[in-house]
């Protein structure tokens, strides 16, 4: 075996049936998944946002994990034709990194952005929230109610958009 997946098929077949699969597009050929949910806007609540699953595991990791898979097979099917294996397996590989880089890229902004929500929601810096994430065994909502507990929730007043209002 080339790769050990930390999945089965089966478990990541019950991942993906959460998930939408997506036709070709030759700009993002690598992907094969999207979230069924679209994100909530900005100005959603956090809690809300959160429910609705914005800052969830990014799925990109259980494609490349079925990547993996693909290539173990491949592996076991031309085990005695090298040529053929070393022909395909390139762009799975290839797959995979891309997969892997979208996993990365996308963990780190969700986790910057919630970083920033909760210090824009709650009086609690970036070294109080961290702390919090390291002590917290439960859900991403489990947090959010340890940190709405502890610490005091912001409140903003009279930020609207737009002109002034005129004084006479």
């Amino acid at each position: 075996m080339v790769y050990n997946p930390t999945f089965t098929r089966r478990q990541l077949k019950n991942k993906f049936s959460l998930l939408k699969k997506i036709n070709y597009n030759p700009y993002r050929w690598w992907r094969m998944y999207e979230s069924r949910t679209k994100p909530l806007n900005k100005r959603a609540s956090l809690r809300d946002r959160i429910l609705n699953g914005d800052f969830d595991f990014p799925h990109y990791w259980y494609q490349a994990q079925w990547v993996e898979h693909d290539i173990n097979d491949l592996y076991e099917k031309y085990r005695d034709r090298v040529e053929v294996y070393i022909e395909k397996v390139p762009i799975l590989n290839n797959r995979r990194k891309r997969l892997l880089e979208d996993f990365d890229r996308e963990e780190k902004e969700k986790l910057e952005i919630l970083v920033k929500d909760f210090s824009n929601n709650f009086e609690i810096d970036e070294e109080q929230i961290n702390k919090e994430m390291e002590n917290c065994r439960g859900s991403l909502i489990d947090l959010y109610y340890i940190i709405e507990e502890k610490y005091i929730k912001k409140i903003t007043y009279g930020k609207k958009r737009g002109r002034p209002k005129k004084f006479a």
